[in-house]
C-alpha cells in the first residue's frame, strides 16, 4: 500500500479510497447489505485507511453501512472517513443546497449515520451558486473549530470557485471525477491543488465499472442503475469505449503483465491524483488491488496510452451528466 496526507488529518491515508455511491443501492439497482459490509471489512483488513460516502447516496443507506463496518473493524482511529454535505432530496428528487442551515442540519444526520463524534474529511459535494461560498465557507470553518470535522473539502469545484471559498475558510481537498476516460481535472485542478497544496480525492478511478475489463457488450444495467444515463454506455459511444478498453487491456498485459484496472488505478495514481476511489460493492472486486503496488507509468507509457484513446474513441464525453440541478 501506498499513503499519502491531507492536511489537518493526523492518519496515514492511503492511496487507494474505498468508494461507496454503490453500496448505497440507489442509481446501482439496489444492494446487498451484508455483501457491502464483507467489501468494506476486506479493504480494511487490505491495508485501506480511507472510505468516501456521502448523504444522499441511498439517501443514508450508504453512511449507515460505512459506519457498522468501521465499528465491527474497531480502529477508529486508523481509518479516515469522508462523508459530504449539500445536496437535499424531496422523493429522489436531488438539489444542491449548501446553506449555513443545511450545512448544521446535515452534520448532525451524518455522525448519527455513521455512530462517531467527528468526522475526518466533510466535503462540499457539488458547488452551490445559490448561496454565497461566504456562507459555506464559514460553516465548514464553524464546524472545523468545534472539532466536529477535522479537514474541510469540495468536491467538483473549479480553480475560480475554490479561489472564493479560500477566501473565507481553509481548504484541505478537492475531490474531481479523474480516470483515463473522464480526464478534464488534468490540466486545472490538479495542478491548482498541488500548487496550493490541497490534496485530490480521484472519484470514479474504473469509470462505473467500464475500466474493469469486465463489461461486455451484451451487458444489462437493472433498475435505477446509473449506467442507463451514462452516455459511455450509451451506442453508438459504448462500442467505442469496448474497444478502447479491449485495447488498453491488451497493452497492459503485454507492456506491463497487469491487469487493465490496475492500470486504470495506477494511471490515475501516477498522474497525481494522491488518492484514486474504487468504488466496491463485493469482496471479490477487490482482488486486483496488490496488482496496483510496485509499478509505475513512463512518460512513454502516458504517450502510448493516449494514442490508443484517440485511435478509438471518436466522440470522447466526460462526466457532465452526473450534475445535479
Amino acid at each position: 500500500m501506498e499513503f499519502t496526507h491531507i492536511a489537518h488529518v493526523e492518519k496515514k491515508v492511503s492511496r487507494i479510497g474505498l468508494g461507496t455511491w454503490a453500496i448505497g443501492g440507489w442509481m446501482w439497482g439496489g444492494t446487498d447489505e451484508q455483501i457491502a459490509l464483507n467489501a468494506l471489512l476486506k479493504g480494511f483488513d487490505m491495508g485501506i485507511t480511507l472510505v468516501d460516502t456521502a448523504p444522499v447516496y441511498g439517501f443514508g443507506k450508504s453512511e449507515e453501512l460505512v459506519g457498522k463496518a468501521v465499528k465491527l473493524f474497531g480502529k477508529r482511529e486508523q481509518i479516515v472517513i469522508a462523508t459530504k454535505v449539500g445536496l437535499s432530496w424531496q422523493n429522489k428528487t436531488i438539489s444542491r443546497n449548501s446553506s449555513r442551515k443545511r450545512i448544521l442540519q446535515e452534520i448532525e444526520d451524518s455522525l448519527t449515520r455513521l455512530q462517531v463524534d467527528y468526522i475526518d474529511l466533510y466535503q462540499v459535494h457539488w458547488p452551490d451558486l445559490t448561496t454565497p461560498f461566504s456562507e459555506t465557507a464559514s460553516a465548514l470553518k464553524e464546524l472545523l473549530d468545534a472539532g466536529k470535522i477535522h479537514a474541510i473539502g469540495v468536491s467538483n469545484f473549479t480553480p475560480q470557485q475554490m479561489d472564493e471559498f479560500r477566501k473565507f475558510a481553509p481548504l484541505h481537498a478537492n475531490q474531481p471525477p479523474f480516470n483515463l476516460f473522464e480526464r478534464e481535472a488534468e490540466r486545472t485542478v490538479l495542478s491548482y491543488c498541488l500548487e496550493h497544496q490541497i490534496a485530490t480525492l480521484g472519484y470514479g478511478s474504473l469509470c462505473r465499472g467500464l475500466l474493469s475489463g469486465k463489461i461486455q457488450k451484451e451487458t444489462h444495467f437493472q433498475g435505477d442503475d446509473v449506467r442507463k444515463i451514462d452516455p459511455k454506455f450509451q451506442e453508438p459511444r459504448f462500442a467505442d469505449y469496448l474497444t478502447c478498453v479491449e485495447r488498453l487491456k491488451n497493452w497492459a498485459m503485454k507492456k506491463h503483465q497487469r491487469s487493465l484496472l490496475s492500470l486504470a488505478v495506477r494511471w490515475s495514481l501516477d498522474k497525481g491524483i494522491n488518492t484514486a476511489l474504487w468504488g466496491v460493492r463485493k469482496p471479490e472486486q477487490l482482488h486486483d488491488m496488490n496488482e496496483v503496488w510496485g509499478w509505475k507509468l513512463s512518460q512513454s507509457d502516458f504517450q502510448e496510452i493516449d494514442q490508443i484513446l484517440s485511435d478509438t474513441i471518436e466522440a470522447p464525453v466526460g462526466a457532465g451528466f452526473m450534475s445535479p440541478p
